[in-house]
């Protein structure tokens, strides 16, 4: 499936069946993207009780459903984490320090 360059959403194919699959998936990844606004950008392990659209941004050395995930932004949706890499310059509000957070070079400053 093809995606779009800066955020990879998914594009509808012509002829798909089930296209709201993909609209949806869509949806939720602009959900998790715009205007972010994360819990925490140090906390390692998932919380035991999330809201949705909890989002957090993977601590170093993640734990759990976290494990491999550092520095990612994590959102939890329809009962599972869903995961987006980020690239250089996407910020982020991180609202346990009330700062801005940016990335670059690998890393969130």
């Amino acid at each position: 499936m093809s995606t779009t360059a800066r955020l990879a959403l998914p594009y509808i194919a012509p002829q798909q069946a089930q296209k709201q699959v993909t609209y949806n998936a869509a949806m939720a990844m602009l959900d998790q993207l715009v205007q972010p606004a994360v819990q925490s950008r140090t906390v390692t392990t998932p919380p035991g009780a999330p809201t949705p659209g909890e989002t957090y941004i993977v601590g170093p050395s993640a734990t759990g459903a976290w494990a491999g995930k550092d520095g990612k932004f994590a959102a939890w949706h329809d009962g599972t984490w869903t995961f987006m890499t980020p690239a250089n310059g996407w910020l982020a509000y991180v609202a346990d320090t009330a700062e801005l957070a940016v990335f670059a070079t690998g890393v969130w400053t």
